[in-house]
């Protein structure tokens, strides 16, 4: 297995256990990992995750709260949607109240 391929699983791992209504960032995840510069690279877990029906990808966004992975969705308001099916309220791409939708996995989290 490549090292790309194993931290790509983390990250799915990391990703399944977001509790529904909460939210997630790219760095929260990378930080948890041990590689708080990966964020980018969670992103691209992300990016390839949507053919794995148990990841809620829709859960992780920016360390703003801001919806940049929304067109990976299959249409300009699935993200959004989804998240809002959670009661989580999206007001121009932004999680609204972000901090209290906010699960940062190391408090919740042992290790990976």
């Amino acid at each position: 297995m490549s090292e790309e391929n194993s931290f790509f699983i983390k990250v799915y791992n990391v990703v399944r256990q977001i509790p529904e209504g909460k939210v997630t960032s790219y760095g929260a995840i990378a930080k948890y990992l041990g590689s708080p510069q990966s964020s980018r690279m969670v992103g691209w877990a992300m990016n390839a995750s949507h053919s794995l029906i148990d990841v809620p990808a829709h859960r992780v966004v920016n360390r703003k709260g801001l919806l940049t992975g929304k067109h990976h969705f299959g249409g300009a308001k699935i993200m959004q949607q989804l998240l809002e099916n959670e009661g989580i309220i999206v007001i121009e791409n932004q999680i609204q109240d972000f901090e209290k939708h906010l699960w940062d996995p190391i408090h919740y989290l042992k290790d990976f």
